[in-house]
């Protein structure tokens, strides 16, 4: 049975609840509830195992806070012996439009302090990352605002279609790799 680990990136606190900076708790939590999974406190992170056609994920939303997202990807990477290849990263990127996401085998943190921190943790950025676009629809000198605000209501459509389409990547890049769903996805653009 194949195993993967799907780490969500986000910050803890009902603060932080539905933000942009927190899209990767979202995608993860839905991915979850769909496989009828749940999540338990467990050592830096919220973990849930679910099981989808012989493969096995394990689900992390670490609670280290953003910027330590290392420590627990590294833990929970070496606990379950699972192959760096067989990771996935979602996060929220400010370089994207809100209308696209990107799948990629590897690249740099793009000025992101979770991926900076894996990063920092694993010795490389040859780990796959699904990247949330965002937008970057804010004032000048208003980006921590905009990052770790919530949806507008005009964006909910494309949020939600997002993160389903999000769900269906994880069990795609487990299913038939990561350059087949990458000419899958990348191209896509939501309405």
């Amino acid at each position: 049975m194949s195993k993967y680990l799907i780490i969500g990136l986000g910050n803890i606190g009902d603060e932080y609840r539905h933000t942009r900076h927190n899209i990767g708790f979202d995608v993860v939590s839905e991915f979850v509830l769909k496989q009828g999974g749940f999540f338990k406190a467990d050592r830096l992170a919220d973990v849930a195992e679910v099981k989808w056609k012989c493969k096995t994920f394990i689900c992390i939303k670490p609670t280290t806070f953003m910027n330590l997202s290392g420590k627990a990807f590294k833990y929970w990477l070496d606990k379950e012996k699972i192959a760096i290849d067989h990771t996935l990263t979602i996060v929220d990127d400010l370089a994207l439009p809100l209308e696209k996401i990107r799948l990629r085998g590897n690249g740099t943190d793009a000025g992101h302090n979770g991926l900076k921190d894996i990063q920092l943790t694993l010795g490389t950025d040859m780990y796959p990352k699904l990247r949330f676009g965002i937008g970057n629809q804010f004032p000048k000198g208003r980006q921590v605002d905009f990052v770790l605000g919530k949806w507008q209501a005009s964006e909910q459509s494309i949020v939600n279609q997002k993160i389903e389409k999000c769900t269906e990547v994880i069990t795609l890049f487990a299913s038939i790799g990561l350059e087949k769903t990458m000419s899958q996805v990348n191209n896509l653009i939501f309405t």
